[in-house]
C-alpha cells in the first residue's frame, strides 16, 4: 500500500500522525510505503517487488507517472468523487455544492497520465440534499466509491469490465481549494452564500472578516429578504444568527473565532465576541 507521509501536528509540528488507512494496513500485516512523491527508480523497485495485480487510487493527491499505471498487468484504477467527465480534478464534492447541481456520484475509471480523463467501468450516482455539507456528502461518496469499487474490481477479475471513453469535449473542472475561494461575499444572493458555506463544512471553514480577523461559519439556512445592508447581522438567537446578504438572508449555525472552537451564535455573542448591527466582511 502507498499512501502519502505522515501529518505533522501540534504547534512544534515535531508529532507525525498517520493516516487511519495505515494504521488499518499496518494491524493487518501489509506493507506500507510512503515517499514524497509516487516516483524514481527506487519507488518503483519497490512497488515491483510486491508483484501488484491491479493498483486502486483514493484521493493521493499526486500526480502518477505512466511507469507507475502501467506497472500491475491488469492496470491502475481511481475511484473520483463525480460523475465524469464533470468535475475533474482535486475538490470535485465542493464544486458539486457550489455549483448547486442536484446529483453528483462516483466514477471508477483506468487511469491515463492525463488529468482524470481514462475510460470508465462504472458510475454510481445520488442527488445532493438542499443542505448538505461537504462532510456529510463525502461521507456518503467514500460508502457508495468502497462499493462502486467492489463491484468494478469483481468484473475485471473475471473478465466483464467494459470501459467506455469520456467525452472530453464535457469535461469541467474543480480546481484546488485556496483560501480566497472559501471567503464569503456578502453581496451575493442568499443561495451562493449558503452554498459557499455548506461546500466548505466542515473544513476549511468559509469565512468572513469581524473585527479585524477571520471568523468561519458552519450551517446555513437561507431566509428571505430583510431589508438592511449585505452583510449586516440582524438577529442573534438560540436558532442561530441572521445576516443579511445582497438578496434574502442566511441563518448561520456556527462559528469559529480565530483560534477557539465552534460554538452556536448565541454562546459568542454572551461573551461580547459578536452583536446584532455588526457588519461581516
Amino acid at each position: 500500500m502507498v499512501t502519502q507521509p505522515d501529518r505533522p501536528v501540534g504547534r512544534s509540528r515535531s508529532t507525525l500522525v498517520p493516516s487511519p488507512v495505515k494504521e488499518i494496513a499496518l494491524a493487518e500485516g501489509i506493507p506500507v510505503l510512503q515517499p514524497e512523491k509516487p516516483r524514481g527508480e527506487e519507488f518503483v523497485a519497490q512497488l515491483r517487488a510486491l508483484e501488484p495485480d491491479v493498483s486502486v487510487v483514493v484521493a493521493y493527491g499526486h500526480i502518477i507517472p505512466k511507469a507507475v499505471l502501467d506497472l500491475p498487468p491488469s492496470g491502475s484504477f481511481n475511484v473520483h468523487a463525480s460523475l465524469l467527465p464533470k468535475l475533474r480534478g482535486a475538490a470535485p464534492i465542493q464544486a458539486a455544492i457550489l455549483e448547486g447541481l442536484p446529483e453528483t456520484g462516483v466514477t471508477i475509471m483506468r487511469m491515463v497520465p492525463a488529468l482524470d480523463a481514462g475510460p470508465m467501468l462504472l458510475q454510481v450516482s445520488t442527488p445532493i440534499a438542499e443542505d448538505e455539507t461537504y462532510g456529510e456528502l463525502a461521507l456518503r461518496l467514500s460508502e457508495l466509491g468502497a462499493l462502486a469499487l467492489i463491484e468494478a474490481m469483481t468484473l475485471v477479475a473475471v473478465g466483464r469490465a467494459r470501459e467506455e471513453a469520456q467525452d472530453d469535449a464535457r469535461a469541467t473542472y474543480a480546481g484546488k481549494i485556496d483560501r480566497e475561494s472559501a471567503r464569503i461575499d456578502w453581496t451575493r444572493p442568499t443561495l451562493d452564500v449558503c452554498r459557499r458555506i455548506r461546500a466548505y463544512d466542515p473544513k476549511p471553514g468559509a469565512f468572513t472578516e469581524h473585527r479585524g480577523a477571520a471568523l468561519k461559519l458552519f450551517g446555513a439556512r437561507r431566509l428571505p429578504h430583510v431589508d438592511r445592508p449585505p452583510g449586516e447581522v440582524v438577529e442573534i438567537s438560540g436558532e442561530g444568527m441572521v445576516v443579511a446578504c445582497g438578496e434574502g438572508a442566511v441563518r448561520v449555525l456556527q462559528a469559529q473565532p480565530a483560534g477557539k472552537t465552534r460554538m452556536a451564535p448565541e454562546q459568542l455573542a454572551r461573551g461580547r465576541g459578536i452583536a446584532v448591527g455588526e457588519l461581516l466582511g
